[in-house]
């Protein structure tokens, strides 16, 4: 599944994160973090864990979702 960039970047933006604390709170690696954001998929848990962090719905940070 695909994160979309710019809804993950916003998310981010608004929580005032960088790339290495969002890795942190999703408990994920900064590589895939990076990797996500630069626009490549990763896994429904991945996925879960990256809203989870950002306080947002999964369904809301998918690409393709309204």
């Amino acid at each position: 599944m695909r994160i979309n960039r710019e809804k993950l970047a916003v998310a981010m933006v608004r929580r005032e994160w960088n790339v290495n604390q969002l890795a942190a709170s999703a408990g994920i690696s900064r590589c895939t973090v990076s990797a996500v954001k630069g626009g490549k998929s990763c896994s429904r848990k991945t996925a879960e864990k990256l809203a989870h962090a950002l306080g947002e719905d999964v369904a809301e940070l998918i690409q393709g979702a309204k």
